[in-house]
This record gives C-alpha cells, structure tokens and sequence, in this order.
C-alpha cells in the first residue's frame, strides 16, 4: 500500500500530489500561479461560480481521475455527474445542463468503456440534468490511467437561496447532512485491497434536491459546501477563512460509522479529513437551525441530518475548533495535502 503525505518542497519548484488536494497546498497553488496568470479576482473561491451578466445562472467545472474507476457505491461516471451536480447546488442552484469531456487511454477495453458511460448516463437521467455536449480524445498508453473525465455544469440559483461560503455569521447553526468519511475509505480499500469495500460503500449521490428542501428557509441559509476533497476539515476551514469567523463543533455530535472508524484507526487517518461525496455541511441562522433540521430529514438524502456545531460570537477569526469527547479543545487544522490520493 502507498499512502502519500507529501510535504512541501519549495527548493523543488515542481507540482506535488498534494497540490491537487485541496488543502494548504492547493491554495498556495492557485495564489501564487494561477489566479495571478488569469487574472483571478481575489476572495472567496466558491464551489460555482455566478456567470457574469446573469447573477441566477450559476457554473462549475471539475475534473475525475479515481482510481479504481469501480468502487462499492459508485464508479467514476456517476460521480462525475454526482460531484458537478453538488458543486452547483453548494451555491443554491439547481442544475440545467452539462458538458462532458473524456480523455481515455489506449487500450482501455470497450466493455470498461461502455460500463462507465452507461453509468454516467443514468446518473444524469436520475439527476433530472441533460448532456448536452462533450468532447472525446485518446492518448498513448500511460498517458492517463484508464479514463480522466472532465464535467461542466450549468445551473439556475433558487430565487430565495444564496449562499457563498463568506457568509457564515456568528451564532449560526453548524448542520452536517449525513455520515462522514465513506467515500474516501471505500476508495482506498477497493484499491489497496484491505477488505473493508465489503462494509462500506461510498456516500456518492446528488445533493440539489436536499438543497431545494431547504429553499423556503430563504436567507436563513448562509453557507453550504459538500466537504469532498480535504473533507470536512477542509470545508469547514475555507468557511472560517472566507467569512472571517470562528468555528466550534463537538466531537461526539459527528457523526462517523464505526466501519469508517476502525479503518481510519489501522489506517492513521483522522475521519475530518476523508473525502465525501454526498453530504453537505450547511450555516444556518440560529432561529431556523430546528426547522432546517426537519427540512433536510424529510429528503432521502438528508435523513441523518445532525447539528454539530456553531460560530461562537467570539473566537479567533478563521480558526476551527473541536471539543473532544473528553472535553477539552483542539484546533482543526486545514489539510496540508493529500492523504488519500486518487479518490475523486
């Protein structure tokens, strides 16, 4: 097994695996190199974007290179849909098209192929979201391994939602939709071959109909973000950065399935920082956290909706705090890289 924790060797001066994780690494990234060389407007990076000109329609893009490109829960045509779907509805919109773009390997068996389409297809289709365009290219041997498979999205913001993750307000509810830690854990055993594929499987689904449950709440929902890669970890420290507020949740209102805990155990890893794929964390005004509960319940996707935290009023901007299970406090720190390579 090769788990990668890659640090940061700047004297290097080359891209790292952990530049593509999402944590401390991937920021540096973008605000060194990328945002500089477009011309990237400073503040927060959403997980959509609004079109400019046309503040309801809202845009995404992402790329999925997971391997294996078949695991218990998923593969990775579904969630290519799956993770363009969230990432649109992370900013209230409910999706109208998407595009997709495959770069496949040669030599990658039809049948392989044809599997991993007719997943992405019906995915859509349950999705209620059209493919409406695409591109394919084939490169050599080792060029990619199997399959990459680039998604846009395009979707229309409910008229009373509008969250953005600068939006968390001191005294908000800290609401996490569902289980942590399952995709990341599925993803590693399918590949290393550890043996816990046969009792966890991976919690990739489309959130936008969980979202739109939560629509008559309007303006009482500030923030939502699906804590995919960096894991809840990662998500709620961008929230912390980009609203410039403290946030403190409890260890024992998380809620991680023993499965994943016991893995995380042999394994090393912290379940804050595994990847998910089909639950949300979402701020919510401290007088509608009740019935945002009751709301997110009443859809399948959100049936095991849990309050885990809050914004205090007072506490170190940006910071994110866990109260253990013994009481005392620790910081949660954003991920510096990849722990868990390959699992979207």
């Amino acid at each position: 097994m090769n788990i990668e924790c890659p640090v940061p060797h700047h004297e290097d001066e080359v891209v790292l695996l952990g530049h593509g994780a999402g944590g401390r690494l991937t920021a540096e990234l973008l605000d060194t190199l990328v945002l500089p060389a477009l011309d990237g407007e400073s503040g927060p990076l959403e997980d959509a974007a609004l079109l400019p000109g046309h503040p309801d329609l809202v845009v995404s893009t992402d790329s999925f290179v997971v391997s294996p490109l078949c695991f218990p829960g998923g593969d990775i045509g579904s969630l290519a849909v799956h993770g363009t779907v969230n990432d649109l509805a992370m900013r209230g919109a409910w999706p109208l098209a998407l595009s997709v773009a495959l770069i496949i390997e040669e030599g990658l068996p039809l049948s392989e192929l044809s599997s991993v389409l007719t997943s992405l297809g019906k995915a859509a289709r349950a999705a209620q979201v059209p493919v409406i365009t695409g591109d394919t290219k084939v490169v050599n041997r080792g060029a990619v391994d199997k399959i990459f498979i680039n998604t846009t999205g395009m979707g229309k913001r409910h008229r009373e939602l509008h969250p953005s993750a600068s939006l968390a307000r001191p005294g908000d509810a800290v609401l996490l939709s569902g289980p942590i830690g399952q995709h990341g854990t599925t993803v590693l055993s399918t590949r290393e071959g550890l043996g816990f594929e046969s009792d966890i499987i991976s919690d990739s689904q489309p959130l936008h109909r969980l979202v739109q449950a939560l629509a008559p709440l309007g303006s009482h929902v500030h923030t939502l973000r699906d804590p995919t890669r960096g894991g809840l970890a990662a998500a709620l420290n961008e929230i912390a950065r980009d609203s410039s507020v403290a946030v403190e949740i409890e260890e024992s209102d998380v809620p991680v399935p023993q499965t994943v805990a016991s893995a995380c155990d042999l394994l090393g890893l912290d379940p804050l920082v595994v990847a998910n794929e089909g639950c949300l964390v979402a701020f919510i005004t401290p007088s509608a956290a009740d019935d945002a509960l009751a709301l997110m319940r009443s859809a399948p996707e959100g049936k095991s909706a849990v309050r885990i935290g809050e914004v205090p009023a007072h506490g170190p901007s940006g910071r994110v705090t866990l109260r253990t299970l013994v009481g005392a406090r620790r910081v949660v720190d954003m991920p510096l890289g990849e722990q868990l390579p390959r699992i979207c």
